[in-house]
């Protein structure tokens, strides 16, 4: 496994804990299943300290949710990186690696 690969599979990792982590800490703004099928719901009203705080929580669940899939699909399309990096031995090479990609 090439030293980029554990590099960017230890970044997802941390960024998938970090984002659970994130999402868990906020309150729930809704009664759940509960409340969409007719459960009492209570309008609460947040209001400084509080409100800021689920404000920064949202940032930080949207970034996070940025970086995994960012970092997800660098995962995915690591192999065709290998193959477009590694020297070819001659043009036909190179254009047989082109069809397998496309």
């Amino acid at each position: 496994m090439d030293i980029f690969e554990i590099i960017v599979n230890i970044l997802l990792l941390i960024a998938s804990v970090l984002l659970v982590i994130v999402v868990l800490a906020q309150d729930s703004k809704s009664a759940g299943l509960g409340g969409a099928f007719g459960g009492e719901t209570t309008a609460l009203s947040t209001r400084g300290k509080k409100a800021s705080r689920e404000k920064q929580l949202q940032k930080l669940t949207v970034i996070f949710g940025i970086i995994v899939a960012v970092l997800a699909l660098l995962m995915l399309l690591m192999p065709a990186f290998k193959k477009w990096t590694t020297p070819a031995d001659d043009a036909s090479a190179m254009l047989n690696v082109i069809r397998n990609f496309i």
